[in-house]
């Protein structure tokens, strides 16, 4: 629109024709532009039937450019630098790409008074998600258009793959990693796919309507982060005043409540529907945390810290026997 700005802007009456032509687009497209100009723009664009071209029938400076203001831009600013965690991934191309045209769309001159910029504001991640930039795009594609695709799927802890015929309903980034919603064919349920082990993606042709039954707001409501369950788990546990703080500043669920203990620590209540994740969360607090209800929660917990023990003895007594 811009370009097609700058040739109306010479006196030439560039007709739709000539348009798609220089722009090498179709007329259906220039129509559109010229409409988006016209109407939302508010740019006072005319077609002259006796010189067969655009014009403009009052004086036009220059091309309505987006308005920011100073809040606007500092958030944007921290947005660039938020890209910057996906530097040396596959994203960083199109990432940084997509936001020089929002970044040239911005008036010529704004104004923010904020010293060392680039001293001020970091992000950083201690893990980066590892994807196939072509795979993520396909399933990017056949999600927004609703197209039936087959995935060449390895599930963890096995080296072989399976082919999976999927519904793609949603991609969603949780905590840092992706994972694609969608119905499988074969389970005949709505499952859950990490892009990361998707080997290839191939389309069927075919079209779906997502029932509009599906949230995944609705449906990760009672997980603890993508595993959702048919269960009603109350969970209770104590933290000491080792690890307080952490617990405190945030907030881990939605159904989350907090007692304070006298001894300095906390107490952390939850409404799961199921156990899987909560239980290597709590094992990631290193004996800082004691689970208290429900009690299969405490015993798988108890279960796995035996078994990570009873590991380490063995490498180490294997450790001694080499030496």
């Amino acid at each position: 629109m811009l370009r097609i700005h700058q040739l109306i802007q010479t006196g030439k009456y560039p007709n739709a024709f000539c348009l798609a032509r220089e722009l090498e687009v179709s007329t259906k497209t220039v129509y559109r532009d010229v409409e988006f100009m016209r109407d939302r723009l508010e740019l006072p664009l005319e077609y002259d039937g006796s010189r067969l071209g655009y014009h403009y029938s009052q004086e036009v400076g220059a091309f309505p450019t987006l308005q920011i203001t100073e809040g606007e831009l500092f958030a944007l600013l921290v947005a660039e630098k938020a890209l910057q965690q996906y530097r040396g991934t596959n994203f960083e191309k199109p990432l940084m790409s997509a936001f020089k045209k929002m970044a040239a769309s911005l008036p010529d001159t704004v104004s923010l008074h904020l010293a060392d910029w680039e001293q001020t504001i970091s992000f950083r991640t201690s893990a980066e998600p590892i994807l196939d930039l072509e795979i993520f795009d396909a399933l990017a594609k056949a999600t927004a258009q609703r197209r039936q695709i087959v995935l060449t799927y390895r599930k963890p802890g096995r080296p072989d793959t399976e082919r999976r015929t999927v519904d793609p309903y949603h991609l969603a980034n949780i905590n840092g990693e992706w994972f694609l919603f969608g119905f499988d064919d074969l389970r005949q349920d709505l499952r859950t796919f990490v892009p990361a082990r998707i080997r290839a993606v191939e389309e069927t042709g075919k079209h779906f309507v997502c029932p509009p039954r599906f949230s995944l707001d609705q449906r990760l409501r009672d997980s603890f982060g993508v595993h959702s369950g048919h269960g009603e788990f109350e969970i209770r546990i104590q933290f000491n005043e080792i690890v307080a703080d952490y617990i405190r500043e945030k907030k881990w669920h939605p159904s989350q409540r907090l007692s304070e203990l006298e001894d300095g620590g906390v107490e952390l209540f939850l409404k799961l529907s199921s156990l899987v994740e909560i239980q290597r969360w709590v094992l990631g607090w290193g004996g800082n945390a004691v689970v208290r209800h429900p009690p299969e929660l405490a015993a798988s917990v108890r279960l796995a810290a035996e078994r990570i023990l009873t590991s380490s003895s063995s490498r180490e007594l294997s450790k001694n026997s080499a030496k």
